[in-house]
């Protein structure tokens, strides 16, 4: 019986480890009130605007694991892309965008699914 229990305990281990290094996958609220949603694209995460003027659009492209995520995020109202940062806090999501190291912006997501 020790080695089911064994096995079955790696398992769930091994899934707890998967579901929180894709924290950031889901569907985000954006602080305008439009719907974003963030997928695993190969080996990173790519931003999709999925309501609003740039529903379909390709946002953002981001890397990272568990809370942390670096990248280029872009503006679809003039299509300029910065360098950006995601950090999540539960069921928040803070995204950072700068133009230099000074000149940054930050929009706080809600999940919305």
């Amino acid at each position: 019986m020790r080695p089911r229990f064994g096995v079955t305990l790696v398992i769930t281990l091994l899934a707890t480890d998967a579901m929180s290094a894709d924290a950031v996958v889901g569907t985000w609220k954006t602080e305008d009130g439009k719907i974003s949603v963030i997928e695993r694209c190969g080996a990173s995460y790519c931003i999709f605007a999925k309501s609003g003027e740039y529903a379909g659009q390709k946002i953002g492209t981001f890397s990272g694991a568990a809370d942390s995520y670096s990248g280029r995020i872009t503006d679809p109202r003039n299509k300029a892309t910065y360098s950006g940062k995601l950090t999540v806090l539960g069921d928040s999501l803070k995204l950072r965008g700068c133009a230099t190291d000074v000149l940054c912006k930050t929009q706080t997501w809600t999940r919305a699914d």
